[in-house]
């Protein structure tokens, strides 16, 4: 079960892949959507439209031939009275050798439902077919003698073709002779309309489906260059993150021998030649008393204890130097007051600290980003500006914490004529950037010259009243 949660897990590169994709396949997926909504209703309105011309060509058809089988015959139907069978009967052939085409022909039935003339289907001649409905249970000769009653009308319906005999659909236009009350008509069966119109969806079918595979292969490239470009910038910022962490990685380094190295100057240069002197001076004094001349061995035995005081004050200076006490037990405004104290008294250039009392408000992480950052800048000021007045001002607002150091030196070397930021600064910027706050550098050369360095930390670091409290 771990092992398949690690599986699907993904890493942060990951997440920026599928946040930037996943717009694109909902986009894309819109799009065919609603590309293949637009085409099928624009393809059914074609269609439709196709339909009904070819139906309407086929009643126009129907119409004809009924227009022409009448002027045939009118001539008889006209001068005949209902009762004249001779007439009928010569109207009925007229009509039952009217036949057209593979299936076409023309059909009577009196009001009462009798077929009279079905040419291609003369088993149905002189029977009665009221009633009869077609395969899906629509009226067939009622709505014939209903439509002839009217006038005339069109039906449609499921018929047995002649030819085939397979049931097709069929259309037929029913005219109305009222004096002999007979229901005349004729028909044509419509499955290549219907085919037609199968083969038009089919087809559109058809090419909204090549769309959708249109649209998808587009996407999928898509896809697989975002995909692509992503790796490319993934392997690349990777490269470069790695390049980077090798870079700080041995800066790390650098500052560890460095400071690891000022630790040891300072350890033999003053402590330790300090000792030394306290050896020889109780070395000396050791002699003076085995010898009894208890007076003399006073003079090296105070010497041996002011170099013990000296050497006692130069380990507390290293160890304030490497964590100052003062900085958890008052807070970075009297930590800050102490170092620039002992900046003043050890360089003599005037040092002024200045500060709103914020109650050690800051967080702890907060606190000695401000005051290694300082204490890089006096070291700093120290060694390269050559200054004679250093001022720091540290202050709490509402938007968070502000630190401004500032010194009337030298200023900083064009960017031209140096090949970057020093270890100092960046050792800054770095501490400064882990608190999400800002540090800004002003420098210029010159009479009028001097470096200000202003740091900013967000409010996020500033702690409430009762928790500054605890902490303090």
């Amino acid at each position: 079960m771990r092992l398949f949660r690690d599986l699907i897990r993904i890493n942060y590169a990951q997440k920026l892949s599928l946040l930037a994709t996943l717009p694109l396949v909902v986009a894309v997926a819109a799009i065919a959507v609603l590309v293949a909504h637009q085409s099928r209703a624009l393809a059914e309105r074609e269609i439709d439209a196709l339909e009904h011309q070819l139906l309407e060509a086929k009643k126009a058809e129907l119409r004809n031939y009924v227009t022409q089988a009448r002027n045939g015959f009118y001539y008889i139907y006209g001068s005949a009275s209902p009762e004249n069978e001779e007439a009928k009967q010569q109207v009925m052939q007229i009509l039952a050798a009217m036949i057209y085409g593979t299936d076409g022909f023309f059909f009577v039935y009196d009001y009462d439902g009798t077929n009279l003339v079905s040419p291609r289907q003369t088993d149905m001649i002189n029977q009665n077919w009221t009633g009869l409905t077609d395969s899906t249970g629509t009226p067939v000769v009622d709505e014939f003698i209903r439509l002839a009653r009217q006038g005339a009308g069109w039906h449609t319906f499921m018929w047995q073709k002649p030819s085939t005999g397979e049931e097709a659909q069929m259309i037929v236009y029913v005219t109305g002779f009222q004096s002999w009350r007979w229901a005349v008509g004729t028909g044509v069966f419509i499955d290549d309309v219907l085919a037609s119109v199968a083969a038009a969806r089919a087809e559109v079918e058809a090419r909204v489906q090549r769309t959708f595979v249109y649209i998808g292969a587009i996407a999928l490239t898509a896809l697989l260059v975002v995909f692509a470009s992503g790796m490319v910038l993934n392997i690349r910022e990777r490269r470069l993150a790695d390049a980077k962490l090798k870079e700080l990685t041995q800066r790390v380094f650098d500052a560890q021998e460095e400071e690891r190295g000022r630790v040891a100057r300072e350890l033999h240069d003053g402590i330790s030649q300090i000792l030394v002197g306290v050896r020889y001076a109780l070395d000396n004094t050791r002699r003076r008393l085995s010898r009894g001349d208890h007076e003399k061995a006073m003079d090296p035995l105070d010497k041996g204890l002011g170099n013990l005081s000296t050497a006692i004050t130069e380990v507390r200076r290293i160890s304030r130097d490497l964590r100052p006490g003062v900085l958890d037990d008052l807070g970075l405004g009297p930590a800050l007051r102490a170092l620039t104290d002992d900046f003043a008294a050890r360089t003599g250039i005037e040092t002024d600290f200045s500060t709103v009392v914020f109650r050690n408000r800051l967080d702890q992480d907060a606190k000695i980003a401000l005051y290694r950052i300082a204490q890089e800048a006096l070291t700093n000021i120290e060694r390269h500006a050559g200054a004679t007045k250093v001022s720091i001002d540290l202050r709490g607002h509402k938007k968070g914490a502000t630190m401004r150091i500032a010194d009337n030196g030298c200023g900083l070397p064009e960017p031209r004529d140096r090949m970057g930021p020093g270890i100092g600064l960046r050792n800054m910027q770095e501490r400064i950037e882990q608190l999400d706050g800002t540090l800004r550098l002003l420098s210029s050369r010159g009479a009028q010259g001097g470096t200000v360095i202003e740091i900013r930390l967000p409010l996020s670091h500033m702690l409430p009243p009762g928790d500054a409290a605890q902490a303090g």
